[in-house]
């Protein structure tokens, strides 16, 4: 089983991968990284630079630092020692088949093999792997150094081990992993929060809500409990003395009644500029960073919460 304890090394690729060497380091990890682009590694230690203390707000692990960062662009030199991988490469399905097949021939045996791809499935990628019992997704929710959340899910040819170790391995470094028995496109999380997006898009095109009302319907109402609790635990909590018995018995019918008129908007030009006007407006100047950076604030805060409470 791949614990804290069996991996010393990690090894990643692409863009979110920064994120996610962040959170490594941050684990006490050694971490080797590896990209292609230009000025990759540049902006690679630029993120993990600015990112620090966000990660040492939530705790750094014995040994964590930055300076145990290596970076190579020889993808086969990068993984050539690692314990564990974590490819973060674009969602162009050929060129996960091909860099997986050459990560599997190039790490070590005993190495698994994550992919953070947030909608190509592990049967595709590990299609070229001559092992591709070792290889699974393992996808995080974006930032991988703030939120916790990975999403765990083999392919048809994943051994059953390695989606256990990765659990495991995921679990023992603080994070939250989640295991789907099946394969879907976009896996769980993202189809979740789109089907949620697709009604306020729904509600935007409609007139019912401008863009901000929209966005403080769903953070200053649901998304606040959701922050805490599920919904199906809520819907418990929503049945009263009944619980989810009298919630399922009572309520359900009529929510289950409504599905059918649900909205399914038509994403044309006109409303794209209207959503897109209205964001505009509710950020009023503020840059990317700085609305980040409010919003990991409030994470922090959140997760302390939560882990106070040993949720």
């Amino acid at each position: 089983m791949s614990t804290q304890s069996t991996v010393r090394r990690v090894a990643g690729t692409g863009t979110i991968g920064a994120s996610w060497a962040t959170y490594y380091l941050a684990r006490g990890f050694d971490v080797t990284a590896t990209d292609p682009g230009p000025g990759a590694e540049s902006a690679l230690r630029t993120f993990v630079d600015g990112a620090w203390d966000a990660a040492a707000t939530l705790g750094l692990s014995p040994g964590a630092s930055p300076d145990r960062l290596t970076f190579t662009a020889d993808m086969h030199q990068a993984v050539a020692d690692a314990d564990f991988v974590q490819e973060n490469a674009p969602e162009r399905p050929d060129l996960k088949v091909k860099l997986f097949a050459d990560i599997d021939d190039a790490a070590p045996s005993g190495a698994i093999l994550a992919s953070s791809s947030s909608g190509i499935t592990m049967s595709e990628i590990q299609a070229g792997c001559r092992n591709p019992g070792r290889t699974v997704i393992g996808h995080p929710f974006n930032p991988p150094h703030v939120i916790p959340l990975v999403e765990v899910v083999g392919g048809t040819r994943t051994a059953p081990e390695t989606i256990a170790a990765a659990m495991s391995f995921y679990a023992s470094i603080g994070k939250k992993p989640i295991h789907l028995k099946k394969e879907l496109p976009g896996h769980v999380a993202n189809r979740i929060q789109s089907a949620l997006y697709r009604e306020v898009v729904y509600l935007i095109e409609q007139g019912v809500l401008d863009v901000a009302d929209s966005d403080d319907a769903v953070s200053w109402g649901p998304g606040l409990r959701w922050g805490v609790m599920g919904p199906n635990l809520l819907w418990h909590l929503g049945g009263g003395e009944g619980g989810i018995q009298h919630f399922m018995d009572t309520l359900m019918p009529r929510m289950a009644a409504a599905w059918p008129a649900l909205g399914v908007p038509e994403l044309t030009p006109e409303l794209k500029d209207k959503i897109i006007t209205g964001v505009l407006k509710e950020a009023d100047g503020q840059p990317i960073d700085a609305l980040a950076a409010q919003r990991d604030a409030m994470l922090f805060g959140l997760l302390a919460v939560r882990a106070k409470e040993g949720r």
